[in-house]
């Protein structure tokens, strides 16, 4: 545990500075975005100079992780606290990919058990996983919501409010990353179960007329479990990344709408904590995954 930490703390510290140089390199000058392109050099000027943007870029990334240690996000280039913009949206984007998490957890368990026993499944968790996340919004947008009517189109949640308080506003978004997490959870299940039904062990208990349903559960499950819950981690955190277009198509107030937003304007403050914050989630699911996957195993818990 200690060396998996210190490892995750070193790619945390690598991570940030990756983030910041990136988010730097990115085309374009946000002091220009946003005064327009007929703004004199002498307010550009000023404006970079406001903003700190005529600093060197290590200044700047050394005081930038100074407030992250103290909890300070910096400020956005509006002028807003960063970590003001942040709490509501991240908080809405997390309850979007905990409740997709909670019903992908016994659905791709129950379907990569089934995938490994019957090909049909398995085939149709690769066509979904060809479908582009948003294609696949825009297709249940023109079915649930134009076609059938059952849903609305756009998830109009007012602002201070809780996504809870409107639960049809939140059927179409979990239905598409359910969807995008499912696809790669039953695949990767399907594989291991199959491993495990191939072993001999499991042979051995078929030949002694041991019950189908038994075999599951006492040696296909077991061997199942610590994979699935690596995938299980890993995915739930990608649910709050991946889930931006999502977001974006169905106008959900997350983190997708925000990120999208401040790309657009240049507001690097903004991008750089929202990319921190996904890659660093990223990162713990890994280690946590890590851990995971060694109490779970008994060989590998029980061996130095």
């Amino acid at each position: 545990m200690i060396r998996r930490l210190a490892t995750g703390a070193v790619l945390l510290a690598l991570l940030s500075f990756l983030v910041f140089v990136g988010v730097e390199l990115l085309p374009g000058d946000p002091v220009t975005t946003r005064l327009g392109p007929t703004a004199t050099p002498e307010r550009v000027e000023a404006a970079r100079h406001q903003l700190g943007l005529d600093r060197p870029v290590l200044v700047r990334y050394g005081e930038w992780v100074s407030g992250l240690v103290q909890g300070d996000l910096g400020r956005s280039a509006t002028g807003k606290p960063v970590s003001e913009m942040l709490s509501d949206r991240v908080g809405n984007s997390v309850l979007l990919a905990g409740i997709s998490l909670v019903l992908l957890v016994p659905l791709s368990l129950g379907l990569g058990l089934l995938a490994a026993t019957r090909r049909s499944v398995s085939a149709g968790a690769l066509v979904l996983a060809s479908i582009p996340e948003f294609v696949l919004a825009v297709g249940l947008v023109l079915l649930f919501a134009i076609t059938l009517r059952w849903f609305p189109a756009v998830s109009l949640i007012p602002a201070g409010s809780s996504p809870l308080a409107y639960p049809s506003a939140l059927v179409l978004p979990v239905l598409s990353l359910l969807a995008l997490g499912m696809s790669y959870a039953i695949r990767v299940i399907r594989s291991t179960a199959s491993t495990a039904l191939r072993s001999p062990h499991v042979e051995f208990m078929r030949l002694n007329g041991v019950p189908s349903r038994t075999v599951f559960r006492t040696a296909v499950v077991p061997a199942v479990l610590p994979v699935a819950v690596q995938v299980w981690l890993v995915t739930g955190v990608s649910l709050i990344g991946g889930g931006v277009l999502v977001e974006k198509v169905f106008g959900y107030p997350g983190i997708g709408e925000l990120l999208v937003v401040s790309v657009q304007s240049g507001d690097l403050p903004v991008v750089q904590a929202l990319t921190l914050i996904l890659g660093g989630a990223m990162v713990l699911a890994l280690l946590f995954a890590d851990v995971a996957i060694r109490l779970l195993t008994p060989r590998l818990r029980t061996t130095s």
